[in-house]
Order: C-alpha cells, then sequence, then structure tokens
C-alpha cells in the first residue's frame, strides 16, 4: 500500500473533509426546499378545501334560493330527510 508524506495526506484528507461537508451542506439545502414545498402544497389543499366547501355552501344555498326553500329549512330536504340535498333531473 502506497503512502505518501504526512503533508499529501493531510491535504486530501482536508479535501475529502471538504468535500463532504459540502455535499451535507446541498442535501441539507435541498430538505430545507422539499419541507417547503410538502408545506406549501399541505396549505394549498387545506385552501383548496375550504374554497371547496364555500362553494358547495354557496351553491346549497343558490339552488335553495331558487326553489323557494327558506334559509331556515336550508338544513332539510321538501321530503323531511335532514341535511341531504334531492335534485331531480328533468328531460
Amino acid at each position: 500500500m502506497a503512502t505518501g508524506t504526512p503533508d499529501s495526506q493531510a491535504r486530501f484528507g482536508q479535501s475529502v473533509k471538504g468535500l463532504l461537508t459540502e455535499k451535507v451542506n446541498t442535501c441539507g439545502t435541498d430538505v430545507i426546499a422539499l419541507t417547503k414545498q410538502v408545506l406549501k402544497g399541505s396549505r394549498s389543499s387545506e385552501v383548496f378545501t375550504q374554497e371547496k366547501g364555500k362553494h358547495v355552501h354557496r351553491f346549497v344555498t343558490e339552488t335553495n334560493h331558487a326553489h323557494g326553500v327558506s334559509s331556515a329549512r336550508s338544513g332539510s330536504s321538501k321530503h323531511g330527510t335532514p341535511g341531504r340535498c334531492h335534485f331531480t333531473l328533468r328531460r
């Protein structure tokens, strides 16, 4: 096994240490960026779900209003089933 001088071994060790440190820092930066993307996606999904619920609520309210159902009765259908919407398709 070939051995170098103590000076060349020290330079090699510093070089390897520098490369490893750079790689660890790069991976750490990538992990932080990925974490931010995941958290942003989670918030986007939460906002989307809230907006979807608002649109459904608005649709049900407008449908009830169009059919003459008062807001006091919006929790129940004309058939007396609480919390369900019944739609009839007309040809």
